[in-house]
């Protein structure tokens, strides 16, 4: 996607020096637009942690690289037990989103299936990280490609006049290597001439409808409104939103979607005043082994500073200022899970399915 003009993607090995992983360090954004190079696991682990980079498919395809790095400073003797444990440390900065592990497992067993030498293991761990990179935003492509005949649709329901879709959270190309999953039908549809606006969530505690999702929608030049994350129930009642589209974290194949916390609150309201709720993913964001949501994915708990201060621009530094009485305790649940009954369906790299098991497994046969 663009950033003033000119076209990036949210990770990439450096042109200039191949033992070099750049990213866009998000943490600065929508304020300034920094570009940090990383060369060991140990700094990508705490990219990830730290949250210079987040989003599903992004921590995956991090996670890819990172193995990259760490295979490049693997010794020779211990190769794999070295690689074994630096998969572990990356595995343990986000324990929500399935797409890391996945990308570290598909790193370790390429390797592992390979009788070659370090410097053979190390060419195949870069293929494999490009490949991880590449199917990421081909998969998040496709999204928007199956996913535009919904809003066109809606669309052609209401004449031409404009749709109003609501989302959650930043799962923009940002939050992947590019399109992003939520964000593709919307960029899809724009660019076909169809007239979209689009209500962002500021999402608190981290902002990052408000400082991410806004920021890329407006370098593209789609219409869009910022909002307090408690106005979308009002809307909906209002008859001021369409559909809603959000990302995801981890869906279990039978359903369930684990997101950003306060999503299940935006379905509630949804379902309450028919509205179509739709979350959008790449496979790689599935997981084939959960059965009920709500009780088995692990919801992340972050420091509470995040909810206690919050992040701004002042006097031109960005800076953060105490919200909070300076002794008030705070909790801090990163993530939440939205049971499938509450869920119109699900837009994979595939096509569209219902949130059920029946509906998953009948784009994904391969995983029954």
């Amino acid at each position: 996607m663009n950033v003033y003009g000119k076209h990036y993607r949210t990770i990439w090995l450096s042109e200039d020096d191949q033992n070099v992983v750049q990213i866009i360090d998000q943490r600065h954004l929508p304020h300034k637009f920094i570009i940090e190079e990383l060369t060991t696991v140990d700094e990508m682990a705490v990219a990830i942690k730290d949250m210079h980079i987040r989003g599903a498919g992004l921590i995956g395809a991090a996670a890819g690289w990172g193995m990259y790095l760490a295979a490049l400073h693997a010794p020779e003797d211990g190769f794999m037990q070295s690689l074994i444990a630096d998969g572990d440390r990356l595995k343990a900065t986000r324990p929500t989103a399935v797409n890391l592990a996945w990308a570290v497992d598909r790193q370790i067993e390429a390797m592992a299936a390979s009788a070659d030498g370090k410097a053979a293991k190390v060419d195949l761990a870069r293929k494999t990280a490009v490949a991880i990179t590449d199917e990421d935003a081909d998969y998040c492509r496709r999204i928007g490609e199956h996913g535009v005949s919904i809003i066109k649709e809606i669309s052609k329901k209401k004449n031409g006049e404009t749709v109003n879709i609501l989302t959650h959270c930043n799962a923009g190309w940002l939050a992947f290597v590019d399109y992003g999953s939520a964000t593709a039908p919307m960029y899809a549809a724009y660019d076909k001439g169809i007239d979209i606006h689009i209500w962002v969530d500021e999402t608190r505690p981290r902002n990052q409808g408000a400082r991410l999702t806004a920021w890329e929608l407006g370098q593209h030049g789609i219409p869009h409104t910022v909002i307090a994350d408690n106005v979308g129930g009002h809307l909906m009642q209002h008859g001021l939103v369409d559909m809603v589209i959000t990302g995801t974290d981890r869906t279990t194949y039978t359903g369930d979607v684990g997101n950003k916390i306060g999503t299940y609150l935006k379905a509630l309201a949804a379902f309450d005043n028919d509205v179509p709720f739709y979350t959008a993913l790449p496979s790689s964001t599935f997981d084939w082994v959960m059965r009920d949501g709500v009780k088995e994915v692990p919801i992340e708990q972050r420091d509470g500073t995040e909810v206690r201060y919050i992040q701004g621009m002042h006097d031109g530094e960005i800076t953060a200022v105490l919200l909070t009485p300076e002794d008030s305790p705070a909790a801090n649940y990163a993530f939440d899970v939205t049971p499938a009954r509450l869920v119109t369906g699900l837009i994979t790299e595939r096509g569209i399915c219902d949130a059920s098991e029946e509906g998953v497994l009948g784009l994904y046969p391969e995983k029954r």
